[in-house]
């Protein structure tokens, strides 16, 4: 039986051997209770199982391609303009999207351009109760050159956008390799963080013993803010017993 401290989740595209079903199937036998990033189309898959969709994917363009570059805003708004009601609409509430890569570019004119760009959507994701959550992702092994890498960064344009219909993604694996100092920046901007996604460092593999984070403290201080979301597995297991991995991540993290 797991407390009920942590709303456990994970991401779909960590387990390709499996399809969305057999990946419900386990969820549900191991407790967990969401499937991160998934569209429209596995939705009703989820509903079927009585399981959530914590995270939602299917109106961004791609991870280099976002809101950091004018050049994109017509698209993305034309996007998240169609997906923002869908997904109010099946009953979720956060949809992920990116700042993009720099291409030279410095960071107040990336803050600036996300900004300009994300203002318009706000009065619609209100509308509809739907949040959209900008992921920090590390530029140094995973991402080369995406912007939105550092906590402070997103949480400057979280502040500049001050609305509840803007959040960030909080992937720890990602800020241990950008930055460290993991639970001190839980603790200081837990306010602006509508998610969690978890992985061992190094290498995204199982967040077990065989890497350097120690999940019991990452996830007991998340516990401690009061944070009511999910907390997503996103490791790419390595063991012969994928579901088993999981199960035992979920163990972990269970506090």
């Amino acid at each position: 039986m797991l407390k009920g401290n942590i709303n456990h989740s994970v991401c779909l595209w960590c387990y390709p051997d499996y399809t969305l079903e057999q990946l419900c199937d386990a969820a549900k036998q191991i407790g967990i209770t969401g499937i991160d990033l998934v569209g429209p189309e596995g939705w009703p898959v989820l509903k079927k199982y009585g399981l959530h969709s914590p995270m939602c994917n299917g109106a961004e363009i791609s991870l280099e391609e976002g809101f950091n570059d004018k050049r994109f805003h017509a698209q993305l708004f034309k996007n998240y303009s169609e997906m923002i009601p869908k997904v109010a609409e099946a009953g979720y509430t956060n949809l992920i999207c990116f700042s993009g890569n720099r291409r030279g570019m410095d960071d107040k004119t990336g803050q600036d351009n996300c900004v300009e760009g994300l203002e318009p959507l706000l009065p619609l994701a209100q509308k509809h109760g739907v949040v959209l959550v900008m992921e920090l992702l590390n530029s140094r092994i995973d991402h080369p050159d995406y912007h939105c890498d550092r906590t402070a960064w997103g949480v400057e344009v979280a502040k500049r956008l001050s609305s509840k219909n803007f959040k960030l993604l909080y992937d720890i694996y990602h800020m241990q390799i950008d930055e460290g100092d993991i639970i001190r920046n839980i603790r200081e901007y837990h306010q602006y963080i509508a998610h969690y996604h978890t992985g061992g460092v190094p290498g995204r593999n199982e967040i077990d013993e065989t890497q350097e984070l120690y999940y019991p403290a990452i996830m007991r201080a998340i516990k401690d803010t009061g944070f009511k979301g999910h907390v997503a597995q996103e490791f790419i297991p390595v063991q012969q017993d994928k579901i088993a991995s999981l199960k035992k991540a979920v163990e972990i993290c269970d506090v």
